[in-house]
């Protein structure tokens, strides 16, 4: 029997910002939304691309992706991490998912700029 190569998957958080598209499924005044994202990648750029290829499948229109690097570099900058974030990031790591773990709508002229209360602390 062969043992199984370590993965080299980590997962990012990532921040990305969309805009509208028919069938986006945001509310009917809302001009855009805010994702905070973990998703899986080898890199991030890796994780950026997956996400935004599986946020284009899913009818949505994403305009900026910001990340944040991965569980040990958001707690190396103090960042304190939940318990219930490390179980979704867990989740995105075991399943090599993609994973949308708060949508934050926009209403008005907040699309221009992420909101400080939606980055990752």
């Amino acid at each position: 029997m062969t043992q199984k190569k370590p993965s080299r998957q980590q997962v990012y958080t990532l921040i990305v910002q969309i805009g509208r598209k028919e069938g986006d499924g945001l509310p009917k005044d809302a001009t855009g939304a805010a994702l905070m994202v973990y998703a899986s990648g080898v890199d991030e750029a890796e994780a950026v691309r997956e996400t935004v290829a599986i946020l284009k499948q899913a009818d949505t229109a994403p305009l900026d992706v910001t990340g944040y690097g991965t569980i040990a570099e958001r707690e190396a900058e103090g960042h304190e991490i939940p318990q219930e974030e490390r179980d979704l990031m867990q989740r995105a790591l075991d399943e090599n998912a993609v994973i949308v773990a708060q949508m934050t709508p926009f209403f008005g002229d907040e699309l221009s700029a992420v909101d400080e209360n939606s980055a990752p602390h």
